[in-house]
């Protein structure tokens, strides 16, 4: 069985008592457990964040309060924020409904912890903390009122979580498991490096374009190997731009041949272990 309980739902800068209240309630509502507050402004253990709360006066009592979202996102596997708007490079990419975007986020739950984040009350979450997830949620709403109370809109998110979760007891497993956040933002961190390198992300336009090949990248849900891989990619490219090709017996390395399968794995190359050790192992 999937465990629907590995869903942490992430609040940042939550500002009022009985929302946050409120969201406990819900949690207890789909079958939640996990609450993270990021530097709230809200008091959780408050009398009225706990009258809101009804039966759900244990998340309030067990939520984990950290400074900074990735402190709360750095074992979860998929992470998707809301907001209501798609303007600018870092909310029009891989946004998409509840009912579209989460049933991607029931598989990998068999691998570890993945987030719903929602943003504070007065404004939402910054374009910085959405190019921290892996994608963004739109509820459809009322282009004259589009913004929604914060526990509605986890209500949304929770109601499709659960009814999700209940279709896919039948289905079928993840055969490969997702990689770590904290290993994704590894490869991210380096690929852009590499990227940085050869001249591909570079200038004014160097963030947006990082933003939609992070995103290119975590639609696929990669595993550990696949982070591996990529890790390896990225860090030939650092090599190659700061000490030119690699010389093999004297001459300059030939370029893969695409169409040979054996290319990548020539006993002359160091393609068959590309990879640090800061990324672990599966």
């Amino acid at each position: 069985m999937i465990p629907l309980n590995r869903c942490r739902v992430v609040l940042v800068q939550p500002h009022f008592n009985p929302n946050v209240g409120a969201v406990a309630r819900l949690m207890c509502n789909f079958g939640l457990t996990d609450l993270f507050l990021v530097a709230p402004y809200a008091n959780h253990l408050s009398d009225d964040a706990k009258r809101m709360s009804t039966h759900g006066e244990h998340i309030l009592q067990n939520a984990k309060v950290v400074d900074t979202l990735p402190d709360a996102l750095v074992d979860c596997r998929v992470v998707y924020g809301t907001a209501d708007t798609a303007d600018g490079i870092y909310r029009h990419t891989s946004y998409g409904r509840p009912d579209e975007l989460i049933p991607q986020m029931i598989p990998a739950l068999q691998d570890g912890p993945c987030a719903l984040v929602f943003g504070p009350e007065p404004s939402g979450l910054t374009n910085y903390e959405l190019s921290l997830c892996h994608g963004q949620i739109r509820i459809l709403t009322d282009p004259n009122y589009s913004s929604m109370n914060l526990s509605q809109a986890v209500a949304v998110c929770l109601y499709e979580l659960r009814k999700h979760w209940q279709f896919a007891q039948s289905g079928s497993h993840r055969t490969q498991p997702i990689a770590p956040y904290q290993d994704q933002e590894l490869l991210f961190q380096n690929l852009r490096e590499g990227l940085e390198d050869i001249h591909f992300v570079w200038g004014s336009r160097a963030d947006s374009l990082m933003h939609a090949l992070r995103h290119l990248i975590v639609r696929a849900q990669p595993s550990p190997n696949e982070v591996r891989l990529l890790f390896g990619l990225a860090r030939q490219l650092k090599w190659i731009a700061r000490n030119g090709p690699r010389i093999i017996d004297g001459a300059a390395e030939p370029e893969a041949d695409l169409q040979n399968p054996n290319a990548l794995s020539d006993p002359k190359t160091d393609f068959q272990n590309p990879i640090d050790d800061t990324i672990p192992n599966a």
